[in-house]
């Protein structure tokens, strides 16, 4: 019955398209047109997804269990003997060390520190900086440019029936293409000056500004550096050593404790007292698959189609052999769109809820083809 409706749907939408084709061909354009496309209405079908549910199949129920009593061994500590101190004389204890002593002072000297001098060389100007004009005849250049006349732009172009098209009636597979006029140009020549860069015009002389850079020589001459001085310089003391030993800590007496001694046993003792609890059993489920109509179809389309000058036989095969590999039978891998093709590439569309009735891009990516 389903299939049904969707053919009388096919047919009503054939019937429009045939009905309908000289107004189209006036005001309806496809939205969204790019030069050197084509474009074509479709018939959009029913759009479905898979959905997986859980379905309840069991309620959870629960059940009583008894729990018994658990014990756990522990073990004690318990004191022999408590603590105790004791008086203990702590002997006095030494160090040896070693001291510094002065044998002789320190003093200072006077000492003088004779100048420094140092070889120099420095520029003097010769002749200071000038400049000077120098003018050359004057040099032309042809320049040409391209000048628009008229600029580019589109039209429609419409094309005849393609024979590649699935549907039978040639007025469903009429294609509008926009195409690309382009632009028209003229060439003009001119004669301009070219004088050198940073010079400037001069009636029929291009004359520029250059520097005279100053002249130098170069003298050597000697400088002091340094003057001479007088510096303070330290000689330090001069020093001895000495060892002797030293109280480093005083006898004491000091109290020490003694620890008390334990002794460890083990008993029984109750970890837990018996209980009753309840036990959960979880309800069971099964999953569950089912089709969800996503959007309704029995409507016409545009959508970018494959031009039927730029389909090879190369592109034929392709779609055949992919509709092949995808379990439908295209016939045999003739390299021509005929009949049992055209059918296969409906029954896929159906399927797959792809727009029908042209070979559009949206169906070549379905079939995992590049274009």
């Amino acid at each position: 019955m389903k299939n049904m409706n969707f053919m009388l749907l096919m047919l009503v939408a054939v019937t429009l398209l045939s009905t309908n084709t000289i107004t189209a061909q006036i005001t309806d354009y496809p939205p969204n047109n790019e030069p050197g496309k084509c474009y074509a209405k479709c018939l959009i079908a029913d759009q479905y997804e898979t959905v997986t549910e859980q379905v309840l199949v069991k309620d959870a129920t629960y059940r009583t269990e008894t729990l018994p009593a658990t014990y756990e061994t522990v073990e004690e500590t318990y004191e022999i003997k408590p603590a105790t101190t004791r008086i203990e004389v702590v002997p006095e204890s030494r160090e040896t060390i070693t001291e510094e002593y002065e044998i002789e002072p320190a003093s200072t000297r006077l000492e003088v520190v004779p100048a420094e001098y140092e070889t120099i060389q420095e520029k003097v100007e010769v002749a200071a900086a000038t400049t000077k004009v120098e003018c050359l005849p004057m040099v032309y250049k042809s320049e040409s440019e391209q000048i628009e006349v008229s600029p580019a732009n589109t039209k429609w172009v419409r094309r005849k029936a393609d024979r590649n098209c699935l549907s039978a009636d040639p007025n469903d597979c009429l294609v509008w293409c926009l195409t690309e006029v382009p632009a028209k140009t003229e060439l003009v020549t001119r004669r301009i000056p070219n004088c050198p860069a940073g010079s400037t015009i001069n009636g029929d002389r291009c004359c520029s500004v250059k520097d005279v850079p100053a002249q130098y020589n170069t003298i050597t001459k000697r400088i002091l550096k340094t003057p001479a001085s007088v510096r303070e310089v330290h000689i330090p003391a001069k020093m001895g050593t000495l060892t002797r030993k030293v109280i480093k800590e005083p006898s004491r007496t000091r109290e020490i404790e003694v620890s008390a001694e334990y002794g460890t046993r083990t008993r029984k003792v109750m970890k837990n007292s018996g209980s009753v609890r309840q036990i959960e059993i979880p309800a069971e489920y099964k999953t569950v698959t089912k089709q969800v109509l996503v959007r309704e179809g029995g409507f016409t389309e545009w959508r970018e189609v494959v031009c039927g000058n730029t389909i090879t036989a190369a592109t034929v095969q392709s779609v055949q052999d992919a509709l092949r590999s995808r379990g439908y039978d295209p016939g045999p891998t003739d390299n021509v769109m005929g009949k049992r093709t055209k059918a296969a590439l409906v029954k896929f569309q159906k399927d797959n809820g792809l727009p029908i009735g042209h070979l559009d891009f949206e169906t070549l990516k379905a079939l995992g083809l590049d274009y």
